[in-house]
């Protein structure tokens, strides 16, 4: 029974990442950021976090999205890089 519902659980932690719009980056700064962002006409939050890269993930999956960093509004696709420096988002 618990391992039914481990599996579950394990599949719906899957779906959700893979159905989520997600960024490549390399934040320089080191302090974690997290940026507005409109994606299929609502606002989310997405968390860049400080002195990495990784993948930041937001839901639901979208081809374009816009993210409002301390320099303004910036478009990116879906598994578009990006940099963060100085509070300021750009793509690569």
């Amino acid at each position: 029974m618990k391992l039914k519902m481990f599996m579950a659980v394990a599949a719906f932690l899957v779906t959700s990442i893979v159905s989520a719009y997600s960024v490549p980056y390399y934040n320089k700064d080191s302090k974690t950021y997290t940026f507005k962002v409109k994606i299929n006409g609502s606002e989310r939050e997405i968390t860049f976090k400080g002195s990495t890269s990784g993948t930041a993930h937001c839901p639901p999956t979208a081809d374009i999205v816009e993210i409002q960093s301390s320099c303004g509004w910036v478009k990116v696709k879906n598994g578009q890089k990006v940099t963060i420096k100085d509070g300021c988002l750009t793509v690569n």
